[in-house]
């Protein structure tokens, strides 16, 4: 074996994460299978993320210069367990780039300490009605300071004023690079990316792309136009964030996405403590920078009065961390430090929203069966308003709490619209806004909805498989296939994706295709090939409907029965009387599947059933 150091810090990259100490690989905390030598090269190509590593190198850092065993046949033998645990496809690659005759390159953005949020895990639709993993924490506090010194008259003739100029309409912010000496503090700088991003989000007329769609730019060193182009962005903040102790000082500079130019260049250092007292002051210089305003509440917030705890500020960027795992661990620990976060300061608005979310997802995940964490959600969220009355989050849970659990949708309604309306780049609010539109028989508005979520987050994982189950509900499904298949493209490994695009195809009745899709869609969420060759069987001796026995049978002998799952499955088969029984019976266990029931399309063979309507009617689940 070759001399090679081991990286001391995890790499994270997509849903896996890899610990380089213990060779351990894991995808959304549960352990993937991958043996040692294996292991050993993908720690190896991660930790050179975005550069060739050149066969030499690999044979001598992992084999030896010396070395007498079959160096390519055990070479591509590595490569090909790699892309087996990955589900990498080699030709559309996700993580390892094959350059012919030359070696490998990791192009996954493995990030040490702080992982991408794993949109990958979105909870599929045999959880829950809808596989909502789908609402990001609220980050409606603490933020980075940016102060641009610059010369107004200058920057006006360029930006909005100047001959041939081009008016900035729409920005993205790229991850902000850590350049603290501990590796551990990327956590600081992915929260101070989403909060700056949160807070230019509410400058009127500037169209801020979201984090999630960002994100996959991290240590990118793409050219800057291409990303702009990607993400349909007119320029583009790239900078670095450094913390030692309590102090902070961030670099940004704007570049136009059109033509590459400098605009300006700037550094700014503060105390910790001071920073959400900055955040008003400096929004409103970059809003006037490219000609906008911010919105009336937002310039309304006292900015000299505005401190956190440090202590506190820490706990909740942690809290943020794990949660953002989408995980039932990171649920759990999510959970931890925002209640540090409340602890060592109580009136800390956000970490209140993001208890708000932590309890909220252990319950909708099924990963606690502890009692009434849906109310501990619903008042965490209100502690959150009477706190910060203008939090748009906190409103956007409470439309969540009262669609998907109370059932209550004049509430839904009013707590969502309160939620854009205060917040309109808050992506939360739109997504869960358009699901709900189109639930009650407002397919146009709800299609709408969704298109001004994609604006915000164009190319995230989680907008583009909500849209499939919008089109779905809104029972286009050529749209939903076609949405489905590009949203495939772009997330080869997306379990949901691959989910409702079988859906899809069983409601246009192509139903190889649609077997095709709902065996990948197990088979990415680690299904034995024995289970897939038992699917597989059942689909060809009885068609669709023997697929759906085949779940039923899976179903019975789960110790838990899920009512909302047990629902979905009997209306598959078309088995009136049992999917009557367990739609009443969700209405006891108050999971989260009804909220929909009265748009799905697998539904409508039982809309003309008076037991139906009874129900629904005794439910709530009645159209506004």
């Amino acid at each position: 074996m070759g001399a090679s150091t081991t990286p001391s810090s995890r790499f994270y990259f997509g849903p896996f994460e890899l610990d380089p100490r213990t060779g351990e690989l894991r995808k959304g905390g549960l352990p993937v299978k991958l043996p040692p030598q294996p292991t050993k090269l993908l720690i190896f190509l991660a930790s050179r993320s975005g550069e060739l590593v050149t066969r030499e190198e690999i044979k001598e850092s992992l084999w030896g210069a010396d070395t007498f065993v079959d160096f390519e046949q055990g070479l591509n033998f590595c490569i090909k367990k790699i892309r087996s645990a990955l589900g990498d496809n080699p030709d559309q690659p996700e993580f390892i780039q094959t350059l012919p005759r030359r070696g490998y390159r990791f192009i996954g953005s493995a990030r040490t300490a702080s992982p991408a949020v794993p949109l990958a895990t979105v909870p599929r639709r045999r959880k829950t009605a809808l596989p909502f993993g789908l609402v990001f924490l609220a980050a409606t506090g603490v933020t980075v300071a940016l102060l641009f010194a610059f010369d107004w008259d200058h920057l006006r003739d360029r930006w909005i004023g100047g001959a041939g100029a081009h008016r900035i309409e729409s920005l993205a912010v790229l991850p902000l690079r850590n350049l603290s000496p501990d590796p551990e503090q990327e956590y600081f700088s992915d929260g101070m990316t989403d909060e700056l991003i949160t807070h230019l989000a509410k400058s009127g007329g500037l169209r801020v792309i979201s984090h999630t769609s960002v994100e996959r730019y991290k240590d990118t060193k793409r050219p800057l136009p291409e990303i702009a182009r990607e993400l349909g962005v007119d320029a583009v903040v790239e900078g670095t964030v450094m913390r030692s102790g309590e102090r902070v000082r961030i670099t940004a500079q704007l570049i136009d996405g059109r033509s590459d130019r400098h605009l300006w260049a700037d550094s700014y250092e503060r105390d910790l403590r001071d920073v959400l007292g900055l955040q008003a002051e400096v929004a409103q210089r970059i809003a006037i920078a490219v000609g906008t305003n911010l919105i009336a509440g937002e310039k309304a917030l006292p900015a000299s009065k505005q401190v956190v705890d440090p202590a506190a500020y820490e706990a909740y960027l942690k809290g943020n961390f794990y949660w953002n795992q989408l995980s039932c661990d990171g649920f759990n620990r999510g959970r931890e430090y925002f209640e540090q976060a409340v602890a060592k300061d109580p009136n800390f608005a956000p970490a209140y929203v993001g208890l708000a979310a932590s309890y909220f997802s252990l319950a909708d995940w099924g990963c606690s069966h502890e009692a009434a964490l849906i109310p501990k959600s619903r008042a965490a969220a209100l502690k959150a308003i009477e706190l910060d009355p203008n939090s748009g989050a906190a409103h956007a849970w409470l439309g969540k709490l009262a669609f998907f659990y109370e059932w209550n949708f004049p509430k839904a309604e009013n707590e969502l619209k309160r939620a854009i309306e205060l917040d309109p780049h808050y992506l939360a609010s739109h997504v869960i806004y358009a699901v709900f539109l189109v639930t009650v028989g407002r397919p146009e508005d709800g299609l709408a909805e969704m298109r001004r979520a994609k604006e915000l987050d164009p190319t995230s994982q989680l907008t583009n498989v909500i849209s499939i189950f919008v089109f779905y509900l809104a029972r286009q499904y050529d749209q939903a296939i076609e949405q489905g298949n590009r949203t495939i493209e772009l997330y080869p490994g997306s379990v949901g994706a691959y989910d409702w695009l079988g859906a899809s195809y069983e409601k246009r009745g192509l139903y190889d295709q649609a077997d095709a899709a709902y065996l990948k869609s197990k088979e990415l969420e680690g299904a034995s090939q024995k289970e897939l060759a038992a699917f597989r069987s059942a689909y060809q001796k009885s068609g669709i409907r023997g697929y759906w026995q085949k779940e039923l049978e899976a179903a019975e002998r789960s110790k838990s029965v899920d009512a909302c799952w047990m629902t979905r499955v009997y209306a598959h088969l078309g088995e009136k009387e049992q999917m009557l029984e367990f739609l009443a019976r969700s209405s006891q266990q108050h999971c989260s599947g009804p909220h929909t029931v009265i748009a799905d399309p697998i539904d409508d063979p039982l809309r003309d059933d008076p037991r139906f309507k009874d129900l629904v009617a005794r439910l709530r689940l009645s159209q506004t």
